[in-house]
């Protein structure tokens, strides 16, 4: 459950995903190709922290997505396909121009006589954002060999590094968790890791597996053995989906099926039914905690596969199945496979009182249920709730420390320590908010439902009755530590 963050809006925009355009960029090297590939900008709305190739939406002067790509990929590595030759420093001052909006890519095309070499952009498949992201994009790929007289680097800003990497070596970079990828880039990577020609290299980039006839990755992998599947839950806005996890690569568990619809538990089913020619074999479903958006379609998932659940102890009484395992802090998952895991249980009650999160011991990713939000924040809900609890267990895991987090609502965190201390900031905001707002009412005090809309007076109103939970959590906190004084539903300054 979550609430908006200032700032953020409280549902996810509507509309169709916007056009955009991707390159991957390579050149030839002995014993093969190396591609170039970008780190985007950990604090960017869209795929922040992640390794990408050069790309962005289409632009209304664009006018085709190759000339999008090919102004994306000058924009981002300062390469540009034209038929005449231009010299290094001329290049780089025409670049300044066009990212400092002094001319528009096209215009300065025609200015300086240039002639935009079309033909080496090499179609390489469709991607659409799946729709659990609250940003969208229909992109087109395109294979590009870069010319071989100029220089590709990166300019900071959206962007935060940018080099040349074998392909071989950017697998191993992922496998690591050090380098986080989006299915298409993946994809992309493994295409050029076998690479022979162009076109065969073509003709294998527009012919991914796990993509569905509306061009949307069914196999989400950002790092191996960590599969993310995106459920249609009656969850809180701005969230539309849970993410279910898969996690292994050989022995498998199932964290968090929430959806209650069949027909979604029934997909999670098929695609569990998919990864098996590759030796990855469920053993069990594990719940983070009781809610119904993450246990929602737990019993049917039972009855399609058979498959024990795992849970806490205060999990275990509220789940609508027998629990065969009680999970406990301290514990680990272990999990055989060609690259054997090791999972950390963690007991982080706060927002549930059996809540679990779990750590991967190799590369300190963590699946976090709902002790962070890919968007908003989260909501916790009294008695169930109880945020003195929850603030323990937020800088127990920004002490730990883990590196990306894996939410259950909204995108992947790559720089899991930066979202934790986000939250904490923002808590401590909100907390002073309220407090305020209690004080500005004087001795006479005030009703919990008059000081909601002064301590959330920077959100939807809408938004205003979940919120209010919230501020009960936070007065009890107050209430705890002497700063107040909670008679019912009743606060007044002490």
């Amino acid at each position: 459950m979550s609430e908006a963050l200032p700032g953020v809006p409280s549902v996810p925009p509507s509309g169709p995903p916007r056009d955009a355009s991707a390159v991957i960029l390579f050149r030839r090297v002995v014993g093969g190709v190396e591609v170039f590939w970008l780190e985007r900008e950990a604090k960017l709305a869209f795929a922040g922290g992640f390794f990408a190739f050069p790309g962005g939406k289409v632009d209304k002067t664009d006018g085709s997505f190759i000339v999008a790509a090919a102004r994306e990929v000058f924009e981002e590595t300062g390469v540009l396909f034209v038929r005449e030759t231009v010299a290094q420093s001329r290049l780089d001052a025409l670049r300044r121009e066009v990212l400092d909006e002094k001319i528009e890519f096209n215009a300065m095309l025609k200015r300086e006589s240039l002639t935009l070499r079309a033909e080496a952009f090499h179609e390489a498949g469709r991607w659409i954002t799946p729709p659990y992201l609250p940003r969208g994009f229909d992109a087109r790929f395109f294979l590009a060999e870069a010319p071989s007289d100029q220089h590709a680097s990166v300019w900071k800003g959206e962007l935060a590094d940018g080099a040349w990497i074998t392909p071989a070596d950017a697998l191993k970079r992922w496998e690591a968790g050090t380098a986080l990828l989006h299915p298409p880039n993946l994809h992309a990577i493994r295409c050029m890791n076998a690479f022979v020609d162009v076109p065969s290299a073509a003709r294998a980039l527009s012919n991914a597996p796990f993509l569905t006839s509306g061009f949307i990755a069914e196999r989400i992998e950002f790092q191996r053995g960590v599969m993310l599947f995106p459920l249609q839950t009656p969850t809180l806005p701005p969230a539309t989906h849970t993410s279910c996890y898969v996690l292994g690569t050989g022995e498998c568990i199932v964290i968090d099926p929430g959806s209650p619809d069949d027909a979604e538990v029934d997909r999670l089913v098929a695609f569990l039914e998919q990864l098996k020619p590759e030796g990855l074999k469920p053993i069990a479903i594990v719940l983070t905690h009781h809610h119904g958006d993450h246990l929602g379609g737990v019993e049917r998932l039972v009855k399609r596969t058979g498959l024990p659940v795992w849970a806490h102890a205060r999990t275990a009484d509220r789940c609508p199945v027998p629990v065969a395992r009680l999970l406990s802090d301290g514990e680990v998952i272990e999990l055989n496979g060609p690259l054997k895991m090791k999972w950390d249980v963690l007991h982080t009650p706060g927002h549930a009182r059996g809540h679990l999160t779990f750590v991967d011991q190799a590369t300190r990713a963590a699946i976090v249920g709902d002790m962070v939000a890919g968007i908003g924040t989260i909501v916790i809900d009294p008695p169930e709730g109880e945020m003195a609890e929850y603030l323990k267990q937020l800088a127990r895991l920004n002490d730990l420390p883990v590196r990306t987090i894996y939410p259950a609502h909204g995108p992947v965190l790559p720089d899991g320590p930066a979202k934790l201390h986000e939250y904490a900031m923002h808590r401590a905001w909100r907390e002073a908010k309220v407090l305020e707002a209690i004080e500005s009412f004087g001795a006479a005090g005030a009703e919990l439902s008059d000081v909601v809309p002064k301590a959330y007076d920077d959100v939807a109103s809408f938004i205003w009755p979940i919120a209010e939970r919230n501020t009960v959590a936070i007065v009890e906190k107050l209430a705890n530590e002497k700063k107040i004084v909670l008679s019912g539903t009743r606060v007044t300054k002490r």
